[in-house]
């Protein structure tokens, strides 16, 4: 045993000089070579491994990120020589590689498309013109792709962290958010006309779009399969219905059992006799579900180490959650260009500076208002923060007085 893992750590050794030699500078080809010479069969979990290996030893995330699809290209070929393993229909990977196909569908009708336009040519805006709605229609399938990163992000990576796999999805998170934004400046500028920006910016958001399904598939997945237990994606599988799928409806041949806790139906769920002593009344467990997810705004709550405990599942949320972010650190769940500002508002509630923060925002056309408070008990001892957001569009044009009910 001791032979095997000298063996793991002389290669991981390897494997960290060779991407420091990348990160330097040195020419690809000649470390492509090196790494064929030196190391055969690298598994996705090894690499995963090692980026979160020089993230702990001080190599900045947005490096890695910089040279993401370099580290793909060199592992390419040791990764395409490995067989991935197959999914039934249902099963979480199934569906993302599903969504794959799709997108790449999508991708290439949009390849097409940009193809028969040429930049500042007066036939091209011509032909521009004639395309004008067909490209606005495949944008808006591509858009679905949205749904795709938000289940990994909140459904796939939490788990993922458990088993200690941090570096690869905090990397995928930034390029995700760099996706969105490509995707919304080619749309805007295809409103505005812009022909210049929507074949430039358009074939680059193609080519991250394609780069980001071939870390998936032969980085991402394998190495997911690798790492998660059968709970795990029974976990996985049971939280996506509420984030929704990108362009394809998943299969139902591998389906996930009843959490053990749950309650046989026609049973009781609550026994009055149960419910909970609060400072100004008695309430069951299922009233304090009921209510609080009866509440025209979304209630999160984070602890006192900064651990998601709770998110009220309404019917209508304003922004995603789903049950994988439960126990997950807060700073986790967040884009990484926006965890500055979460550790700012944590540390000011926690050493007692400040004891509520908020923002406003546009969304979808909506006025969106964000309010977090630091939740402290008898003693003034800091225990979490609660953040409540609430679509307040309605309020904000509620004028004059209204007294009496007129349904």
């Amino acid at each position: 045993m001791s032979e095997l893992l000298d063996a793991r750590e002389e290669r991981q050794e390897i494997l960290k000089g060779i991407i420091r030699d990348l990160h330097a500078g040195k020419d690809l080809e000649e470390l492509k070579q090196r790494f064929a010479r030196l190391i055969r069969n690298v598994s996705p979990g090894e690499i995963a491994a090692l980026e979160s290996q020089l993230i702990a030893e001080g190599m900045p995330e947005e490096e890695i990120k910089r040279l993401c699809d370099v580290h793909v290209a060199l592992f390419k070929e040791s990764l395409a020589e490995q067989h991935h393993d197959p999914t039934p229909p249902g099963h979480p990977i199934h569906t993302f590689r599903l969504e794959n196909e799709a997108i790449r569908g999508v991708v290439e009708a949009l390849k097409k498309l940009l193809g028969q336009i040429k930049a500042g040519d007066k036939e091209g805006r011509e032909v521009f013109r004639q395309l004008k709605e067909e490209i606005k229609k495949d944008l808006a399938r591509l858009a679905e792709i949205d749904k795709h990163y938000l289940r990994k992000e909140h459904q796939l990576f939490p788990l993922l962290e458990r088993r200690g796999v941090y570096g690869p999805p905090k990397v995928m998170w930034q390029l995700h958010d760099d996706i969105r934004d490509m995707l919304k400046k080619v749309t805007r500028a295809v409103d505005e006309d812009d022909l210049a920006t929507v074949i430039n910016q358009g074939n680059e958001l193609l080519t991250a779009i394609v780069e980001m399904i071939n870390k998936e598939e032969n980085i991402l997945f394998p190495m997911a399969l690798e790492k998660l237990t059968p709970s795990d994606w029974v976990e996985v599988r049971r939280g996506e219905e509420e984030i929704g799928y990108a362009l394809v409806s998943p299969g139902n041949e591998w389906r996930p059992r009843p959490a053990g806790g749950a309650v046989p139906e026609g049973q009781e769920k609550e026994d009055p006799a149960r419910a909970m002593e609060l400072a100004t009344g008695r309430l069951t467990p299922e009233q304090v579900d009921l209510l609080l997810t009866h509440l025209p705004v979304d209630v999160t709550f984070v602890d006192e180490n900064d651990l998601v405990r709770y998110y009220s599942a309404g019917k209508h949320r304003i922004f995603t959650r789903s049950p994988a972010i439960i126990g997950r650190k807060v700073q986790n769940c967040h884009p990484p260009a926006s965890v500055h500002v979460v550790e700012k508002i944590l540390a000011e509630f926690r050493d007692g500076t400040r004891s509520e923060a908020e923002f406003w925002l546009t969304m979808n056309g909506r006025f969106i208002h964000i309010r977090y408070f630091a939740v402290r008990d008898a003693e003034g001892r800091y225990r979490g923060v609660v953040e409540v957001t609430q679509d307040v569009t309605g309020i904000r044009a509620l004028e004059g007085e209204k007294r009496l009910l007129n349904w």
